[in-house]
């Protein structure tokens, strides 16, 4: 009996497991949509052939806050390239006006977590959270895993290489 307790309980957790991690690096990428701030569609689908970090931050988060910078000055090094950045923002929509005075900052793009589908990266709980697709659409940083922040020398060892692929 108390094995088939520990099997179920083995079980269990597994799921939790892949239920709040659902991406793996290596494997195809789950698809985002957002409605950005400026209204426009966006789909990690529609950008394939582009390198996309898709990063989940709030105005209320400070390390996301502090990594904002590195993300724009990389973005403005790097967008003739092929780099599109995404930043979903776990926001409430009562909230968009906060959302738009930190992004006026910001050329990449950027939407509220509740005008976006992206249901494949499990339940966002932790931010900053950030991953990194290839050309290809394939998963190379789950952000799940490793250190939480992002600055230009980690952009520098896991973008960059994936730009100068082609």
């Amino acid at each position: 009996m108390a094995s088939m307790i520990r099997l179920l309980l083995l079980v269990f957790l597994a799921g939790i497991h892949t239920s709040a991690y659902a991406v793996e690096e290596g494997k195809l990428a789950p698809l985002l949509t957002a409605k950005l701030l400026d209204g426009k569609s966006f789909s990690t689908e529609s950008v394939k052939g582009e390198v996309v970090i898709v990063n989940f931050w709030a105005t209320w988060c400070p390390p996301c806050r502090q990594e904002m910078p590195a993300f724009e000055s990389y973005y403005q090094k790097h967008k003739n390239q092929g780099l599109r950045i995404i930043a979903v923002s776990l926001d409430e929509p009562a909230d968009l006006a906060k959302v738009r005075e930190v992004m006026r900052d910001y050329t990449f793009d950027a939407a509220l977590e509740s005008e976006s589908q992206h249901k494949g990266y499990g339940r966002i709980w932790r931010l900053p959270l950030t991953f990194v697709i290839d050309r290809k659409g394939v998963l190379r940083k789950d952000g799940w895993y490793g250190a939480a922040g992002i600055d230009l020398p980690l952009l520098d060892k896991i973008v960059t290489p994936l730009l100068e692929e082609k």
